[in-house]
């Protein structure tokens, strides 16, 4: 059985594996990619904008729910081909609505986005 980390070493050791996570999906995800360059193209945006704080960080809030939600894709994805390649109708489904969940974060940045930004 693995020690149970606890207070600092715990805490180094969520940040390298969560560093890892992030790496990992660089590598492997394509969407993961376009959406870290999207937010890399957008901060500048964000915080360049003439808008109040409350705004800019509901532009950048956006931003970083969709990444959170493409990884909690991804996640759910690798497990379930982990699992088989033959097809399920439950693997179907778990990977049909994570997909919806980033459909639907990245509707909530599009409408963050453009109610700021133009009205």
């Amino acid at each position: 059985m693995k020690p149970a980390y606890t207070g600092m070493t715990r805490i180094w050791k969520a940040t390298f594996n969560s560093l890892r996570g992030i790496k990992t999906a660089w590598r492997y995800e394509a969407a993961f990619r376009q959406e870290a360059l999207m937010c890399a193209a957008l901060i500048p945006v964000a915080l360049l904008v003439e808008t109040s704080v409350a705004e800019r960080l509901l532009l950048i809030m956006s931003l970083f729910i969709l990444v959170i939600t493409e990884l909690l894709n991804s996640a759910v994805e690798a497990v379930v081909d982990r699992i088989g390649a033959e097809f399920h109708e439950l693997s179907g489904r778990a990977k049909d609505i994570a997909s919806a969940a980033v459909f639907f974060a990245l509707l909530l940045l599009i409408v963050t986005w453009i109610s700021i930004l133009f009205f």
